[in-house]
């Protein structure tokens, strides 16, 4: 059975916010995995809980999700609370944010309604700016081409459980990694574990310098390549990410980039043996359906971590693991 976190580890999350990848610190993420295997297991072992019993959390998704927004929301449930939610799209606004309502007056009322605050948005940096308005935590599931740090943790959450580790793994990051928040999440916390990473990409797509740059600085060995067989030659992990169409200042250059790679059978069977394959999906042409049947395609099991993961995101902002 997977351990309960101790009181003075529980110290660590409560009251905060979780805005992004660069802030959380290792043991913060060592806390937050020890926490998801603990639920996973009363899930597993379908253990009724009643931690976030009588506590509100507004699920604010001003940006369209399926995955996000659900696994929060059954996240909630899961852990004997309640969720309000907001869901919207740009053709589709039911807040009044259609009546011009700023986020940081939204947000300020919202504070009042709810004991946690799960905020998606087009816009980078909402996450802070809804932070700055609530005294509730705030937790960013994702802001424009920012950050998505709850899609990073399920992701290192699902990394340990395929790999039994994380240290010194070869990790490839495949596809828009310029606008791609999820790939921009996830490096911080691969850092954390000294691995090699080779981050392929269209040249118009390539890793912010900044964040290369950083990495460097860290001692982690980076690899800029735009050849997809280069890239999954050695690696332990290939992670895919679609072509976000909605990220790109024209519709010109989402159509000169968007089929840049397929990882399909073929490329499957020049990888590494053993090599994990995730993405934050929704897939569109990344990733062949034909792969699925591959071992080491754990796409669905990744998306299907994220209960567990926000389970723990939610309980321990809250201090309410027990």
């Amino acid at each position: 059975m997977a351990l309960k976190p101790s009181e003075g580890e529980l110290a660590l999350l409560s009251g905060q916010d979780v805005l992004s990848s660069k802030t959380l610190t290792y043991e913060q993420l060592q806390l937050i995995m020890k926490t998801a295997a603990y639920y996973e297991d009363a899930l597993v072992n379908k253990r009724r809980l009643f931690d976030m019993e009588g506590e509100i959390a507004a699920i604010l998704f001003f940006e369209p999700s399926t995955r996000t927004r659900l696994s929060f929301e059954a996240a909630m449930y899961r852990l004997g609370g309640s969720a309000i939610t907001v869901s919207e799209t740009p053709q589709m606004q039911t807040s009044s944010t259609a009546k011009g309502e700023t986020l940081y007056d939204a947000m300020r009322v919202i504070d009042g309604y709810a004991d946690v605050i799960v905020v998606r948005s087009p816009k980078t940096g909402a996450g802070q700016e809804s932070a700055d308005a609530c005294d509730h935590p705030v937790i960013n599931a994702g802001d424009g081409t920012g950050q998505h740090p709850s899609q990073a943790l399920l992701d290192i959450y699902t990394i340990l459980k395929e790999h039994g580790h994380i240290e010194g793994l070869k990790v490839a990051v495949l596809g828009d990694l310029k606008y791609g928040r999820a790939p921009h999440s996830l490096v911080y916390f691969l850092k954390h574990y000294g691995c090699d990473l080779v981050l392929v990409s269209p040249p118009q797509l390539k890793m912010p310098e900044e964040i290369t740059a950083e990495m460097r600085s860290a001692g982690i060995k980076v690899e800029e390549t735009s050849d997809l067989k280069i890239g999954v030659a050695e690696a332990d992990v290939l992670y895919v990410t679609r072509v976000q169409r909605e990220r790109f200042p024209s519709l010109e250059e989402y159509e000169l980039v968007k089929d840049s790679y397929t990882v399909n059978d073929e490329v499957v069977a020049a990888a590494k043996k053993g090599m994990s394959i995730l993405h934050p999906l929704p897939r569109v042409h990344e990733i062949a359906v034909s792969v699925d049947s591959y071992p080491g395609a754990a796409y669905f099991r990744q998306a299907h971590n994220g209960v567990p993961i926000r389970m723990a995101l939610l309980a321990l902002t809250t201090g309410n693991v027990r």
